[in-house]
């Protein structure tokens, strides 16, 4: 093991990870370029957010966050008029093999010639660019590369060193339109469009009035407009500036979970949770406080046996252990959303292990949240109310 500038370098299959005040991502990207490595990069914010990075002989070759849905590839597909085009291919099989669902429906469209070589290449180049975009954006989180196999199937590889010199000129650029314009998750929202007609060429002012209607941010219309998030940001500016058009956040986020709105929980039931766990003091545990606190409970301590009791217990909240024997819990979440039933049932990793690496993958597979053992009853309620409300505690004493 060498330290070098704060950042640990490793000789296994992990060989770098450190905190992004140690090293910048352009720095992380440079040294993969030259050591032409093949592997992965996750990237955690600050926030929570990860995204994910895969490279073969130090070029880039597909980029995005760990959000399991396709919502990212329809828009990008709306350029096209495909963004219909996934309703074709949700029953394929082979989509599940990949470690990014994304990329597997991509290459479904591409083998069915729903979509041509060149497109998928325009694409992947473009997702490649937001999320970079994003990475050189960033002066807070953590940050693991892993050596690995080259993802394939692969349709392109991008060179690391001229793509980023020009992204972190974007990204310079970008900080000009501060704090009018501070996030590309914002929408643009036309508040004064008699202005816009009488004072704008007609084309300009009916595209403005066509897409500036709160509805999709300036990350989704760089998408569906095949230009990058800058100059999509640029073209709206100035009536930024005069105020005509205002940038307001969506009311939501779209996500394959949704924390739960306690007011809306159906009186008929307590919340219902099952607990997969092979330590038996651990299911003790969560069924004491849970039970004692308004739940319905079930733990199981086989996780082959969980996997078809779960089917019939349809649980609000599943717990779930990530260090088990037969199958671990990494493979029981991914099991599980491959199931229409589970795709949106909040799934909580517990684990012993309070790694970077062990909060990605379990976001890899579609976790929706870990807990880190061991924990009190303040963490785990904490985390239960937040997806399936408050227990009922009627009749209780």
């Amino acid at each position: 093991m060498v330290v070098r500038d704060a950042v640990i370098l490793l000789t296994g299959p992990v060989i770098m990870q450190g905190k992004l005040y140690e090293i910048d991502i352009r720095s992380i990207l440079q040294l993969i370029e030259l050591g032409q490595r093949t592997g992965e990069l996750f990237v955690e914010a600050g926030s929570g957010q990860f995204w994910f990075v895969f490279f073969s002989n130090g070029q880039l070759v597909y980029a995005a966050d760990t959000e399991r849905s396709v919502t990212r590839l329809q828009d990008f597909l709306r350029r096209y008029r495909l963004e219909n085009a996934l309703e074709q291919i949700e029953s394929d099989l082979n989509v599940a093999s990949f470690s990014a669902p994304e990329y597997g429906y991509l290459w479904a469209l591409l083998e069915r010639r729903i979509l041509t070589a060149a497109q998928g290449r325009e694409i992947i180049q473009g997702m490649v660019q937001e999320v970079l975009f994003d990475l050189l954006s960033l002066h807070q989180g953590s940050f693991i590369f892993e050596l690995g196999p080259s993802l394939a199937p692969q349709l392109t590889t991008l060179a690391i060193d001229p793509l980023v010199a020009e992204i972190m000129t974007k990204v310079q650029e970008w900080k000009k339109f501060h704090p009018l314009i501070h996030s590309p998750d914002q929408c643009p929202l036309l508040t004064e469009p008699e202005h816009l007609r009488a004072l704008l060429p007609e084309t300009v002012a009916a595209t403005l009035e066509r897409w500036a209607v709160g509805k999709a941010s300036i990350r989704q219309l760089s998408r569906y407009l095949g230009r990058d998030i800058l100059s999509v940001a640029r073209a709206i500016y100035p009536y930024v500036q005069k105020g005509w058009i205002q940038m307001i956040y969506p009311p939501g986020v779209a996500a394959h979970h949704t924390p739960h709105d306690p007011w809306s929980q159906a009186t008929e039931r307590p919340p219902r949770v099952v607990c997969i766990d092979d330590g038996a003091a651990i299911r003790r545990t969560v069924e004491y406080i849970l039970s004692r606190h308004g739940y319905e409970v079930t733990s199981i301590a086989n996780p082959l046996k969980a996997l078809s009791l779960v089917f019939a217990l349809k649980p609000d909240l599943i717990l779930c252990d990530i260090a088990m024997p037969e199958l671990d819990g990494y493979e029981l979440c991914a099991m599980l959303r491959r199931s229409a039933v589970f795709q949106r049932t909040p799934i909580i990793m517990l684990t012993g292990k309070d790694g970077f690496i062990d909060r990605v993958r379990a976001r890899m597979v579609g976790a929706t949240e870990y807990l880190t053992k061991p924990f009190g009853e303040s963490e785990l309620l904490t985390v239960v109310e937040k997806y399936v409300g408050v227990g009922h505690l009627e009749g209780r004493k």
